[in-house]
């Protein structure tokens, strides 16, 4: 199929909409780091049950040093950084500010492609990084006193968010990196993503575990055991997130250029827009509708040069 890589970017943003409504849920019920530690876990458990049946064997083969080298670092940046700095953005500024401020991730994927893959950046990416800061301009900045422009969101929020976003960006690349150096004889290609998303999530539950022992301790981690509600939302979570939703985004920049994957897994925030009405009562306006758009547009110009 001629745009397998595109329709797999384009169902991992429907998969990223429900991560983050799901998470956002998960995280203010249960919290931020107990959230991630469960996960990762359910993660890890998935991924061992699918590797049996198709392989024949619980573990991922055919990884090299190098891959595995790259994957463990992908994941500490991805995950353990990167999603500490989502969910924490999802309690304090909400899922959609969050998938809206994400739309920098792909920014930030071609400006570490360009670092360490040797891609270009022309004129046309200037501009592209221009229009989609005005999209989220327009969607998080109003008026404040005496006319002046004023922030509509929690600064420490808007913060966690763009680090979430540079991280994700980040760890893509630092992925495709990895997956480069897997010994292609010994796995069928369509299972490389999964098994580097195994080792990203060995690298995000060791990560998780020792920030929540540090902060918490493991109590929260026992109590959200019983919690129907958070373990039920943690599963969907897991399902649609660092299993289906991450393995896929690999396998996406497989099919095609890493940009433009990113670009179509980018639509989350316009997506996003009606459910988290819905769910949690967000009021859409004109401007949160104009600045996703053109968020998305910026984007998608920013692969056009």
């Amino acid at each position: 199929m001629t745009y397998i890589g595109e329709l797999i970017s384009i169902g991992v943003a429907f998969s990223w909409t429900a991560t983050a409504l799901l998470s956002e849920y998960g995280s203010k019920r249960m919290g931020n780091l107990t959230l991630n530690v469960l996960r990762m876990a359910l993660a890890l458990l998935f991924s061992l049950v699918l590797f049996a049946i198709v392989v024949g064997s619980p573990l991922p083969v055919g990884i090299t040093s190098q891959a595995l080298g790259w994957m463990l670092l992908s994941g500490l940046v991805g995950y353990v950084i990167g999603d500490f700095c989502l969910f924490q953005c999802y309690i304090i500024i909400g899922s959609r500010y969050g998938q809206l401020f994400m739309t920098l991730a792909p920014l930030a994927a071609a400006l570490m492609a360009w670092v360490s893959l040797g891609q270009q950046m022309t004129a046309m990416s200037i501009v592209a990084m221009l229009v989609t800061l005005l999209g989220i301009g327009i969607s998080v900045l109003g008026r404040g006193e005496h006319h002046k422009v004023s922030l509509k969101l929690p600064f420490n929020g808007v913060l966690f968010a763009i680090a979430a976003a540079l991280c994700q960006g980040i760890g893509l690349v630092l992925s495709k990196i990895g997956m480069d150096h897997y010994d292609t004889t010994q796995m069928p290609a369509w299972l490389i993503p999964f098994s580097a998303n195994f080792l990203r999530c060995i690298a995000g539950i060791i990560g998780f575990s020792l920030l929540l022992y540090f902060h918490d301790g493991f109590t929260p981690l026992r109590e959200a055991m019983y919690d129907r509600k958070g373990m039920i939302a943690a599963i969907a979570t897991t399902i649609f997130g660092p299993f289906v939703g991450v393995g896929f985004s690999l396998m996406a920049v497989q099919y095609t250029n890493a940009g433009i994957a990113s670009t179509l897994m980018a639509l989350t925030p316009i997506i996003i827009l009606l459910p988290s009405w819905w769910l949690f009562r967000q009021p859409i306006t004109w401007k949160a509708v104009i600045g996703a758009v053109i968020s998305v547009v910026g984007v998608s110009l920013f692969f056009l040069g």
